[in-house]
């Protein structure tokens, strides 16, 4: 029988890997719901080529263009989310919306699914409280499938919490890796996507290159993987063959090495382990030198945000919320690649800050106060400074 799959956030480079594995074993598989905003193209491509039986385009104006180019196709055509309750039991859903727009929909099929591949760092960051207790109480399976998640998890597969002593995830030090911390306020935006490693989106590309994306992965790995915050560091490895190293408190040290590919993780969630990836890539690096060292904090002021993390429960709701907005002024040019980082210490100085980082994000409505406020606030301090 083919297992039913479900994929949110279909049109980005998660979601289009994907769907480039189902469609090498499209016997195995059922396309129930895809999702996206506003590739119009790549939404009218994957209608055709994989005739879901529900396709929700959240933009208003690219729903109804496809709306009335589909009107007469099985495809049912959705503009929201809320509707997801036409959907049955799913067996696969890959979570890939970015942003905090994806907790919700992750949320409603976390109730669905028998097995969430999770890809959406911010639901993980500003909702893990709800979506694990919904996938213990809908006896779901939860799969991360970030690489350096993944790793963690195969890692410790078969090993008890207790002899772990420390958690390593690694960071490739991004496209400017080497560049002087003097030319670091001269970055442009089309400097920061260019990714040495991998093919990622712009908001991803852009934390990678200030180290932000290993800070909300840092984040993500305390709530999946909840050991304590000085078990884990951060290190660089440009090449970007090791996602995670654990070192056991016996003297031995494990990392798990696979090619800069999303590929890799997620057909090994998908399949269980079961299956051959030269069926699904062709180019593999050849094992050789592999570099580990410390970042230099001076260069990626980010890693600061460390010993913050535990302040408040909270304070993690605050840094996503307040990153997303000043990644997107730094890609419409509104600001520079160092005020991003200046402008979030900020942030965490303001008079307010404690009274929402108190808050207990148990509930959805007090994730989007938070968010909200961080938001609000941060717009306020990139207008008052524009440096």
């Amino acid at each position: 029988m083919k297992k039913k799959i479900a994929i949110l956030g279909s049109t980005g480079s998660i979601g289009t890997t994907s769907l480039n594995i189902i469609k090498k074993k499209n016997n195995l598989f059922d396309v129930q719901l895809l999702s996206a905003n506003k590739n119009y193209k790549s939404i009218c491509d994957q209608i055709i080529k994989f005739k879901p039986k529900y396709f929700v385009v959240t933009n208003n104006f690219i729903f109804l263009k496809i709306k009335k180019k589909f009107k007469n196709k099985k495809t049912k055509i959705l503009n929201s989310y809320d509707n997801l309750s036409l959907l049955k039991k799913i067996d696969i859903t890959i979570t890939s919306i970015p942003g905090i727009a994806g907790l919700k929909p992750t949320i409603s099929l976390v109730k669905k699914s028998k097995k969430i591949l999770l890809a959406n760092k911010e639901s993980v960051i500003c909702g893990w409280q709800i979506i694990n207790n919904l996938a213990k109480k809908y006896k779901t399976k939860i799969v991360p499938i970030d690489s350096e998640h993944f790793s963690i998890m195969k890692l410790l597969e078969n090993h008890n919490k207790n002899e772990i002593e420390k958690i390593y995830i690694t960071a490739s030090g991004g496209p400017f890796l080497n560049l002087p911390k003097n030319k670091f306020k001269n970055i442009k935006p089309k400097d920061a996507i260019k990714h040495p490693k991998w093919s990622m989106g712009k908001k991803i590309s852009v934390d990678s290159s200030t180290l932000m994306n290993k800070i909300l992965e840092l984040i993500e790995a305390l709530k999946i993987f909840p050991f304590e915050l000085k078990k884990y560091q951060i290190i660089i490895h440009p090449q970007s063959l090791v996602h995670a190293i654990i070192r056991f408190k016996s003297g031995i040290t494990k990392f798990l090495y696979h090619e800069p590919d999303m590929t890799v993780p997620i057909s090994n969630a998908i399949f269980d382990s079961k299956f051959d990836i030269n069926n699904f890539i062709e180019k593999k690096n050849k094992i050789k030198n592999l570099e580990f060292f410390e970042p230099d904090e001076r260069k990626f002021p980010a890693l600061k945000l460390i010993p913050k993390l535990n302040n408040y429960i909270s304070t993690p709701i605050i840094i996503n919320a307040a990153n997303e907005i000043l990644v997107d002024h730094f890609l419409k040019k509104k600001i520079r690649f160092t005020s991003i980082l200046k402008h979030l210490f900020s942030l965490l100085k303001d008079k307010n800050y404690k009274k929402y980082a108190i808050y207990n994000p148990t509930k959805l409505g007090n994730i989007y106060l938070i968010d909200q406020w961080s938001r609000l606030t941060i717009l306020k301090i990139i207008n008052k400074n524009k440096y």
